[in-house]
Parts: C-alpha cells; sequence; structure tokens
C-alpha cells in the first residue's frame, strides 16, 4: 500500500492561499487559523486540500471525526434523512430517530430508567446540565475544577478554567460557579498522593467557602481534553462521587471529548468505576454534524416541566439520524477495541522517542485518548511550549495535522479516527518523530527554540 501523504505543493498551495486572502477580509480574525490548507474533501483519516495535496489527520476534526471522514454510513443515513425531511422541531413534530438514539444512547450509557435529551453543540448540552440540575435540587450554585474546558458560551466559559483565550475580556462571569481542585499526578507537589490532595481541596472548600447545600452539580471531565489530556487517579473521581452523594449534590461527567468510545470504553468513566449522575456527549457523537446529549436518572430529566427545555434546532432529524449511524459503525466495526490497539502503538511509539528526548516529560492517557507532555526539564517540568510548537509545525510541514493542549500549552494531543489503518498510524507517527528530531536538534543548535505560534 502507497503512502497516505502526497504534498504536490507547498502548504498552502496557490488555491489555498487564495482563499486564505479572501478569507483575511471577510471574516473575524479571532476565528484564526491552525491549518494554512483549505479543505476539499475527507476520507477516514486522510483530508485533501483545494491544491489536491493528501494529509493524515491525527486532529480528527477536533475530535468529531471519530469514525472518520466521510463514513459510508454516516453518509448515506444523512442523504436518507435529508431527502426525507431535513428539519422540524421535535417538540412540534416528532420524528423516530431521535427517540431511536435516545434508546441507543442510554443503552450504551448504563441503561435503567433514565432519560436522554439532544442539543446541537457541546456548550449546550452543559448549560442544559446545569438547568435539569438546578431544577431537580433546588439549588443555584455549580462547581466545576481547575483545567476543565466546558465551553465558550456565558455559562460554560465561567466553568472553563483556563482564562487566555476563551476568558480575557470577556467579563462578568455567571454567578454561583466555583473552582475545585483536580487530581494532576504530574504536576502535584506529591503525584503518589495526587487524588488525596485534590480531594482534601474539596473537603475543605465545602467546610470554609462553598455551602453544599446550595449546590446543585458538579461538572467533571473523568479525563481533562483541553486541560492536558490529564488522566486523574480512580480515587479521585470515586471520592468526588462519594463527597458529593454524601451532599446531595449530582454529578455530572462532561465526556464531550472523552466519550463515545475513545478510550476504549463508551464512556470514560467506565474505565474508572466512576458512576456519574448525568453524561453528556457531543463531538463524535454525529461525526460532526450539531449534535449533543444530556443523559440522566428519569426523576432528574422530567424536572423542568413542559417546555422549560428545547430549542429550535435541537436534537435535529439529520443530526440524529448521523448518530444512529455513528452508533452502528462503533458497534460493527468494533471501534472500541480499535481504540485499544491505536493506544498501544501510540504509547509504544512515544516511549521510544522519549527515550531519546528529554523534553518528553510525560506520555499519558487511556485507550486512544493519549496526551504527551513536553518540558524544558524533566527535574524542574517546566512548561516548553516552542518545543510543541516546533514539533507541530515540522509536522504539518510534512502532512500530519496535530493539535495541542494543556494548560502551558505545552501538550500534544491524539484524537485520531478510529478507522485509521496500522499503516497511516505508523506513518503519521514516524512523521513526528522525524519532527521531534528536528526540533531536538534545533534546540541543541540554538539553545532555544522560536516556532510559528508558540
Amino acid at each position: 500500500m502507497g503512502k497516505a501523504i502526497n504534498l504536490v505543493t507547498d502548504i498552502p498551495g496557490p488555491r489555498s492561499a487564495a482563499i486564505l486572502e479572501r478569507k483575511s477580509r471577510v471574516v473575524a480574525d479571532a476565528l484564526d487559523i491552525h491549518v494554512p490548507a483549505v479543505i476539499d474533501r475527507g476520507d477516514g483519516a486522510r483530508i485533501t486540500d483545494v491544491d489536491g495535496n493528501t494529509m493524515l489527520d491525527f486532529s480528527g476534526g477536533l475530535g468529531c471525526q471519530l469514525v472518520g471522514y466521510s463514513h459510508p454510513k454516516v453518509v448515506e443515513a444523512v442523504r436518507k434523512q435529508a431527502a426525507r425531511v431535513s428539519h422540524t422541531d421535535f417538540s412540534v413534530i416528532p420524528y423516530e430517530s431521535y427517540v431511536e438514539l435516545a434508546e441507543r444512547l442510554i443503552a450504551a450509557t448504563g441503561a435503567g430508567d433514565r432519560k436522554a435529551a439532544f442539543f446541537n453543540a457541546g456548550a449546550e448540552a452543559v448549560e442544559n446540565a446545569v438547568k435539569f440540575a438546578r431544577a431537580a435540587t433546588g439549588r443555584p450554585a455549580v462547581v466545576a475544577f481547575e483545567g476543565g474546558f466546558h465551553g465558550r458560551t456565558l455559562l460554560t466559559m465561567t466553568l472553563t478554567s483556563r482564562y487566555k483565550p476563551y476568558k480575557s475580556g470577556f467579563g462578568p462571569f455567571a454567578p454561583e460557579v466555583y473552582r475545585l481542585p483536580y487530581a494532576y499526578p504530574y504536576r502535584s507537589v506529591d503525584p503518589s498522593r495526587s487524588a488525596q490532595l485534590a480531594l482534601d481541596g474539596i473537603e475543605r472548600a465545602f467546610a470554609t467557602m462553598i455551602d453544599p447545600a446550595s449546590v446543585a452539580c458538579a461538572i467533571v471531565e473523568p479525563i481533562q481534553g483541553e486541560g492536558g489530556f490529564v488522566v486523574p487517579p480512580a480515587e479521585f473521581l470515586r471520592g468526588l462521587q462519594r463527597i458529593c452523594r454524601q451532599r446531595g449534590i449530582l454529578v455530572v461527567a462532561d465526556e464531550i471529548q472523552s466519550g463515545c468510545g475513545r478510550t476504549g470504553a463508551f464512556l470514560a468513566s467506565e474505565t474508572f468505576d466512576f458512576e456519574p449522575d448525568i453524561v453528556l456527549l457531543a463531538k463524535a457523537l454525529a461525526a460532526g454534524y450539531p449534535l449533543s446529549a444530556v443523559i440522566g436518572p428519569r426523576e432528574v430529566m422530567d424536572a423542568p416541566g413542559p417546555s422549560a427545555i428545547g430549542g429550535t434546532y435541537v436534537g435535529n432529524p439529520v443530526a440524529c439520524a448521523a448518530g444512529n449511524a455513528v452508533m452502528q459503525v462503533i458497534e460493527e466495526e468494533g471501534l472500541l477495541e480499535r481504540a485499544e490497539q491505536v493506544g498501544k502503538t501510540l504509547k509504544t511509539r512515544w516511549e521510544e522517542f522519549a527515550a531519546e528526548t528529554p523534553q518528553i516529560g510525560e506520555v499519558r492517557g487511556v485507550g486512544a485518548m493519549v496526551g504527551v507532555e513536553f518540558v524544558s526539564d524533566r527535574a524542574t517540568k517546566e512548561p516548553n511550549e516552542a518545543f510543541l510548537g516546533a514539533v507541530v509545525g515540522g509536522a504539518m510541514k510534512r502532512g500530519l495535522i496535530t493539535v495541542s493542549c494543556g494548560a502551558y500549552h505545552n501538550v500534544l494531543r491524539h484524537l485520531i479516527p478510529l478507522v485509521i489503518t496500522d499503516e497511516e498510524l505508523d506513518e503519521g507517527l514516524d512523521i513526528l518523530g522525524e519532527a521531534v528530531v528536528e526540533a531536538r536538534e534545533g534546540q541543541g543548535r540554538t539553545g532555544t527554540l522560536l516556532s510559528e505560534g508558540a
């Protein structure tokens, strides 16, 4: 089999450059561009730009393309649904695809006496989860966690931890939102006790700063996404569950980036024996069509009352058709098992790179949700954003798209389509290895690293 990557022009090519120049004149600068190439089509883990360059995408549409670009079953489901009816408001004229997807997701997330509601985006799922929790508990406050990312609306931006670029200049923020510690073993003062230290901080906050009787819910990512692909110890999540249940606080698991099978289980929560009250899904749920889900106990989901929850476009028929097709693909093509295989390959190759690259501080993850944290010195763990920038840039010029994350912008995250072939995965990792060597040699020559976007 030939190579997946085929670059026939520089990046950007002339047609991409022309379109990006037009973009600069009519699109707000705040919507900046990571890949200087304009996509024409996608297939599996590959994208082809308007100049005919074919690249591998390890960012997977920022996590949306778990079943790959243009999966035939998703395309056919969307085509059929759009030909029949492209839109009506479910609360005015209901349709079966919404009900079918709710049934599938309830079965996939623990079954029992649970219900689901659909929205457009991850942020909307978060907003509405808070509404459900407030209606069910009669309480106003919400707690979130250091390093968390939950969206860009007023409430979800408030819940989000990192201020730049998501919050700077956009205040004032929503009231009655409190932030608690999250267990981040690599950056803990005592990694072996990171869970207990974070739990002690939560207990202390409820004793001294936050009246737990006023808290409706705690919203937490079982594995942090934008925060740096941080994997907490299982005892942290189980301890949080215990603390909240003792105080009548509902636990909301934001699985928007970690869910739908990326970790080798349908929910990352399963890998920790963590049992949240409410689960949130989006991104991969409908292969990039605008769809998110809130799933929770009947008594919570029914609490707001008739017409209290909804929206014109929420649970759109075409998006629900895509979601049902995604669920079918995950099951029929064994993507949970594939996530484990992809993750093992990623970790093995990055540990090999780390043996010769002291700037790699930690390789971590569950299933295919693997992050690599870059540092200037392994002893001090000083974040090294510039080195990662050089790696991302080096990969890009070779035809591999990757993205970063982390509070210090120093973590490489893998959001690889799980339909990627072994050959494509190896090709992409070979390129990352070359980019790491180039960055390492560049730092050796100059003592510092400057890279585009760093």
